[in-house]
């Protein structure tokens, strides 16, 4: 069995993603937190080692086969063929756990999960591989007006309310974006 680990858009979103049924809530632990700009201005969860580990969600891809199911979270993330490599993270019952997600090859073995995939984007701010301060979170949040503030909104409420990173914390406190249920 192959599993996705999903902390952000994937869960009310998964579009054209081929999951079995539904999200659990018992994933790994996983140092995600919301510091990359994406093109169209919203805040997106990524990992990287200096984040708080939280418990992310994981769903059953409908196929056994590891580069079909990371090639169709590829897909689904809008990453050309040629990074997909490089930009979905994998991990099979054969490897140690990656240093990114500790005690991964223990977590998939209490499930008989054999192979495993996520998205592994680096965090990214003002064009700079860097990882933003929860000052600049804020502040750029604060800045944006319209369809982007909207759409940059609507991303951090929809994060499942389970996804408690600092950053959120933050985020809730001055913007007053609570979780939404959607």
């Amino acid at each position: 069995m192959i599993a996705c680990l999903g902390w952000g858009s994937l869960i009310w979103d998964p579009r054209e993603l081929p999951i079995r049924r539904k999200w659990f809530e018992d994933g790994p632990l996983v140092p995600v937190e919301f510091s990359r700009q994406s093109r169209d201005g919203r805040l997106t969860l990524v990992v990287f080692k200096n984040a708080t580990p939280i418990r992310v969600l994981w769903a059953l891809m409908s196929e056994s086969d590891l580069d079909w199911a990371q090639d169709a979270l590829g897909k689904r993330e809008g990453i050309p063929q040629k990074r997909r490599k490089d930009l979905i993270g994998t991990w099979s019952v054969n490897q140690t756990s990656p240093h990114s997600i500790l005690g991964l090859s223990e977590w998939a073995g209490c499930r008989g999960i054999t192979g495993v995939v996520w998205t592994a984007l680096e965090p990214c701010f003002n064009n700079e591989n860097r990882t933003p301060s929860a000052d600049e979170v804020v502040t750029y949040l604060c800045k944006l007006e319209g369809p982007t503030r909207n759409l940059a909104e609507r991303y951090i409420r929809c994060t499942p309310r389970q996804v408690d990173t600092p950053y959120r914390r933050r985020i809730e406190a001055s913007l007053g974006w609570t979780p939404w249920d959607c």
